[in-house]
C-alpha cells in the first residue's frame, strides 16, 4: 500500500511553501521519521519526515511552489527493505551520536577566520571562487572581500568572463525584500546617532572572559552587554519598546528583544523573550542557541516571532556607520558597528580610545526625538559605566537610595 506525504500546516499565516530539495531521492527506501526533504516558507525552513518506512516515490519537483495539503510524495510501505540498506538508528540515539553544532556558518566547510566565515555566509559566496592566503591554507577577510570586489575572477579560469545566470529567489528573502520595503514606507523613519567608548567593556571580558567560560560554558560576548543596556534603556523610554496597532499604541512591560542573525538563506530576527529578566549567562547562551539554529536553518516561527526591540551587529562585517531598518511592526531598532580606535578630546588631552559608534532608527510617529536621544544616551552611559547594569543606576546612589 502507498502512503501519500502531504504539506503540512506550518502557520496561520501561510499557505505555501517552496521545496527546496529532496534529501533522499525517487525510489530510496527511507526508514520512518527519517527526514526526505526541506521546505521554506516564507518565513522558515522546516522538515517533511516519512510517516512509514517503505520506497519513496517523489511527486513534487526541487523549486516548486506548493500549497498547504499539497501532496509531496508517496511511500510504498508494501516494498522489502533492499538488501544493505542500513536500519536507520532511533532518534534519541542519533542526538547522542551527533556531534556538537560547529561555530562556522554552514555555508561553508573550508578553513577560514570566524570574520571570513560570516562574510562568506551572508553573502553566499562560492569558496570555489576564493584563493585562500591565511596561514595553513586558511581563507580570511581579505581574501572574501577580493572575490566578492571581483567576482567574474575566478582562480585558474579567464579572469574576463562576462557569464551571468538567473537565480530564483527564494521565499525567505522574498519576504526580507517586501518587509524591508514596508517598513520604508509606511513608517515615519528617523535615526539618531552616538558614539560608545568600549574600554570599561573591554578591560571587563580580558579580565573575566576565562573564567566567565570556565563557569557558564559560553563565551562572554558583547551581545549581552548591549542587551542589559538595552533593557534598562527600555524600561526608561517605554515609546521605544512599544508598537503601533491600528489607531492603538501598545506598550509592553517586557523586552523581547530581537537579533538580527545572518543565516544561508537570509537574514533572520530569532527572538530572545524576557530579556530584561536573563542574567548575562543566559543571554549569552540564548544568543549561541538561535545564532546555531538559524546558520543552520532550524528555527521555529515561534522562535522568530512577537519581538519587541531589535539589536543589528554590521561590526561583525566591518561596517563603521550604517542606518538599520526597522523591523516592523516594532517601533526602534539599534545599530552596533565596528570598534575601532580613534583620537578623543578627554579633560583637554587627546587619547586613544577604542570607540563605537551606535546608530538607533525609530518611528517618528509614536517616538519623539527627546525620546530617541535620551534612550541612545542612557545606552552609551550604561556601556560606559557597565557597573549600572547590575541596579541600572549608581551603585552608591542606590545604597544610599538617591
Amino acid at each position: 500500500m502507498a502512503i501519500e506525504i502531504k504539506i503540512p500546516t506550518v502557520g496561520e499565516s501561510i499557505s505555501e511553501v517552496s521545496l527546496v530539495k529532496w534529501i533522499k531521492k525517487d525510489g530510496d527506501w527511507v526508514e520512518r521519521d527519517e527526514v526526505i526533504a526541506e521546505l521554506e516558507s516564507e518565513k522558515a525552513t522546516f522538515e517533511i519526515n516519512a510517516e512509514q518506512a517503505g520506497i519513496l516515490k517523489t511527486i513534487a519537483q526541487e523549486g516548486d511552489t506548493l500549497q498547504i495539503g499539497d501532496i509531496a510524495c508517496s511511500i510504498d510501505t508494501d516494498a522489502k527493505r533492499p538488501e544493505g540498506a542500513p536500519v536507520a538508528a532511533p532518534p534519541e540515539q542519533k542526538a547522542a551520536e551527533t556531534p556538537a553544532p560547529s561555530k562556522a556558518p554552514a555555508a561553508t566547510d573550508v578553513k577560514a577566520t570566524p570574520l571570513a566565515a560570516a562574510i562568506i555566509s551572508n553573502k553566499k559566496v562560492d569558496t570555489k571562487t576564493i584563493t585562500p592566503s591565511g596561514a595553513g591554507g586558511k581563507i580570511i577577510k581579505q581574501d572574501v572581500l577580493e572575490a566578492i570586489n571581483n567576482p567574474g575572477r575566478k582562480p585558474g579560469a579567464d579572469m574576463f568572463s562576462r557569464a551571468s545566470k538567473p537565480e530564483k529567489m527564494s521565499n525567505l528573502r522574498k519576504t526580507v525584500s517586501r518587509r524591508l520595503v514596508e517598513a520604508k514606507n509606511t513608517t515615519a523613519m528617523l535615526t539618531t546617532f552616538n558614539e560608545v567608548d568600549m574600554s570599561a567593556i573591554m578591560e571587563i571580558r580580558a579580565k573575566n572572559k576565562d573564567k566567565f567560560k570556565e563557569t557558564h560554558g559560553v563565551n562572554l560576548g558583547f551581545m549581552s552587554f548591549f542587551t542589559k543596556a538595552c533593557c534598562f534603556a527600555l524600561q526608561e523610554w517605554p515609546a521605544v519598546n512599544a508598537m503601533i496597532d491600528g489607531e492603538n499604541v501598545v506598550y509592553h512591560d517586557y523586552c523581547d528583544i530581537s537579533i538580527a542573525v545572518s543565516a544561508p538563506k537570509g537574514l533572520v530576527v530569532p527572538v530572545i523573550r524576557n530579556a530584561e529578566s536573563l542574567s548575562m549567562a543566559e543571554i549569552e547562551k540564548t544568543v549561541v542557541i538561535l545564532a546555531t539554529k538559524a546558520r543552520d536553518n532550524k528555527l521555529t516561527l515561534e522562535e522568530m516571532s512577537g519581538g519587541t526591540f531589535t539589536i543589528t551587529n554590521g561590526g561583525v562585517f566591518g561596517s563603521l556607520m550604517s542606518t538599520p531598518i526597522i523591523n516592523i511592526p516594532q517601533s526602534a531598532i539599534l545599530g552596533m558597528h565596528k570598534i575601532q580606535e580613534r583620537p578623543m578630546a578627554i579633560n583637554g588631552q587627546v587619547v586613544i580610545k577604542p570607540m563605537m559608534y551606535i546608530a538607533l532608527s525609530y518611528d517618528h510617529r509614536i517616538i519623539d526625538g527627546r525620546e530617541s536621544v535620551s534612550f541612545l544616551v542612557r545606552v552609551k552611559e550604561l556601556l560606559e559605566n557597565p557597573a549600572l547594569l547590575l541596579f541600572g543606576k549608581d551603585p552608591v546612589k542606590s545604597l544610599l537610595e538617591l
